[in-house]
């Protein structure tokens, strides 16, 4: 029984320092607001992937995107387009960026921003900013 207990514990501090190092939003599960971002209205996927439903059509987003990157001095590397969804691949010195932009209906288009440091870190900061400055030129706009 004794090693049954032991091998637990050393299973669960080994998770637990899984989830820590990967930046899994999987810990804060139990307080749902853990889960949620400082950046008002900007949500996390369980993978730490910024993203936001914005009222605007998907082209306008885009166009807007555009204008935040190169305000941003990021430089967009790869950009491919399906229908209804545009994914950008942009990068900076140390961070790898990808964009999803998919048309909801003709006025609303979904964000989704993922920038990554490495194979497990995530900046949630520069996502966050991406959508924020993003919905700004939109504002700006209408």
């Amino acid at each position: 029984m004794a090693n049954l207990a032991k091998s637990l514990f050393k299973l669960s501090t080994l998770l637990c320092l899984f989830l820590v190092l990967s930046g899994c939003a999987m810990m804060g599960l139990a307080i749902p607001a853990a889960v949620s971002g400082c950046a008002v209205g900007i949500n996390y996927t369980f993978t730490n992937i910024a993203y936001k439903t914005i009222c605007s059509p998907d082209a306008n987003v885009e166009a807007a995107l555009y204008k935040v990157l190169k305000k941003m001095d990021i430089k967009e590397a790869k950009r491919k387009s399906e229908e209804g969804k545009v994914s950008i691949t942009a990068v900076t010195g140390n961070l790898d960026i990808y964009i999803d932009l998919e048309k909801i209906t003709p006025t609303v288009t979904s964000i989704q921003v993922n920038a990554k440091k490495g194979f497990f870190f995530k900046d949630k900061a520069t996502a966050s900013e991406i959508i924020v400055q993003t919905e700004k030129d939109l504002e700006v706009k209408k």
